[in-house]
């Protein structure tokens, strides 16, 4: 595409060189930086892409998108900002994928992996091409890519969906983080469905307080399309037992379907049982009544679940195909996730990070429990300091015993994080063993039959940050390796 083409796109903008070089792509990382392509200087937290420039340029870019003045010899186009400018030409370069897609758009605090995966299996089993964006990794059909965030930048999202696209595939599922939507990640992103899960405390290291946390959220559903096409229909799926939802219902103009447990909701579970090996339910939806039957546990799980039989039904597919894939499900990686090696206690390794989350978690278990319930809880570093004695207090009240131990310390003392975790408890309800391997080991010799260990905060993660260090680490091969080595 020739740059004086790419740039009508944009509304305003200032460019000292007369030139209409042919694009070959866009890039914001110098080092991918290469002949026929325009470089987008961001500046970042840690660094600024204008001080790259120049890198950029010696390494063939045809011209420079900046909101700084820039010395180089090829043409610079000067923005205000230079991000939505991002958003805007990526979505142009590659030709507006995300239109040409079925977009599903997941946030919220806890439940966005879980209810990505459940839609992205019922979708296949129905026969659809799909693409998926998460925590855990991108997937193009049957192809997984790594990813660096939740949800990745709008370059790397075009260029997603461009390739979902290339790959024929017809519907995507993304999970929407917070940060992403606070720093303008999915601009440009065309949603077809919203999804809000539920809004507890997280990331107000970020965020500084609910109020603002709540609504970056809310600019899912705020920025959704303002206009009603029958072939383009827009609607936000909104949990009705969430007090948030009511905010995000009023700033939406598109239609709205609601879901839940305890509130009169368009799609709804009622006569909820719990088991150790599954959940059951009554679904009552717009399209009919059915029994539900899952492998999946916990009224979380059921959350989960109406969630994406919601967005399936809007989306087209049949209730009983939709029934039938979610009943198939035996969990996702990380989320409730059993670790078994011939043990006849309870291992479960699960993602739960937040007070709300753990506190699901730990009423989930209590639900089944024979024995008694261990809980090996950490917090991470250079995150939310305030939410550490609030899930210690959590933990220490519902389990039988309460480990405290490092999660992901970063550049915080592990010590300090643990002393602020036991403010939240009271003494001699806990134990505090800062080594994380140590205190899997330390709960599994001490297990008796028909216990249960919970293992929290990590879930998918193979990997543990001391520091600016990433090591090799996976509570379930230390859970897995920590019961062999019992057994022996």
């Amino acid at each position: 595409m020739e740059l004086r083409e790419l740039l009508t796109y944009l509304v305003n903008y200032e460019m000292d060189i007369e030139a209409n070089p042919e694009i070959t792509s866009v890039e914001m990382d110098s080092r991918k930086a290469g002949k026929g392509c325009l470089f987008v200087c961001i500046e970042g937290v840690i660094f600024d892409g204008h001080n790259f420039a120049d890198t950029a340029a010696k390494n063939g870019a045809a011209a420079i998108l900046a909101e700084k003045d820039i010395d180089v010899n090829i043409p610079v186009i000067k923005v205000k900002n230079s991000k939505k400018a991002l958003a805007v030409l990526a979505d142009a370069f590659y030709g507006h994928p995300s239109q040409k897609l079925h977009l599903i758009g997941i946030t919220g605090t806890n439940g966005k992996t879980t209810t990505s995966h459940l839609i992205e299996k019922v979708f296949r089993d129905a026969g659809r091409s799909t693409g998926m964006i998460g925590t855990i990794e991108m997937k193009i059909k049957d192809q997984s890519f790594k990813v660096a965030n939740t949800t990745p930048d709008s370059l790397f999202l075009q260029n997603a969906f461009y390739r979902m696209t290339q790959e024929k595939v017809d519907a995507a599922v993304m999970e929407v983080s917070s940060h992403a939507l606070d720093q303008g990640r999915v601009w440009g992103c065309d949603f077809d469905i919203a999804i809000f899960t539920n809004l507890t405390q997280d990331h107000l290291d970020y965020h500084k307080n609910m109020e603002e946390y709540q609504f970056a959220k809310s600019l899912l559903f705020s920025q959704m399309g303002n206009t009603y096409h029958k072939a383009d229909r827009k609607v936000a799926v909104l949990n009705n037992d969430d007090p948030a939802s009511k905010i995000f219902e009023r700033v939406t103009s598109a239609q709205v379907i609601s879901y839940g447990i305890d509130n009169d909701s368009d799609v709804r579970a009622s006569n909820i049982t719990i088991g150790s090996h599954g959940t059951s339910f009554t679904l009552n939806t717009p399209r009919g009544s059915r029994e539900v039957k899952l492998k999946l546990i916990g009224k979380f799980s059921v959350y989960n679940v109406l969630a994406a039989i919601t967005a399936c039904l809007l989306s087209g597919l049949e209730l009983d195909q939709i029934i039938s894939s979610l009943e198939e499900v035996t969990g996702v990686s990380g989320r409730f996730e059993p670790v078994i090696a011939g043990q006849d206690f309870t291992v479960i390794v699960d993602y739960a990070h937040t007070p709300d989350s753990l506190e699901n978690v730990l009423r989930t278990i209590k639900e089944f429990a024979k024995g008694s319930i261990t809980a090996i809880v950490g917090c991470g570093g250079d995150r939310d300091k305030t939410k550490r004695p609030l899930m210690a207090g959590i933990a220490a009240d519902l389990a039988d015993s309460a480990i405290f131990t490092s999660d992901n310390p970063r550049t915080e003392d592990p010590l300090q994080i643990l002393r602020d975790m036991e403010e939240g408890a009271d003494e001699g309800s806990y134990v505090t063993i800062p080594d994380r391997k140590k205190a899997i080991e330390y709960a599994v010799e001490r297990a008796k039959t028909n216990d249960v260990i919970l293992i929290a905060g990590k879930g998918h993660e193979t990997y543990q940050i001391i520091g600016k260090d990433v090591f090799e680490f996976d509570d379930r091969i230390v859970a897995r390796d920590a019961i062999k080595a019992v057994k022996k």
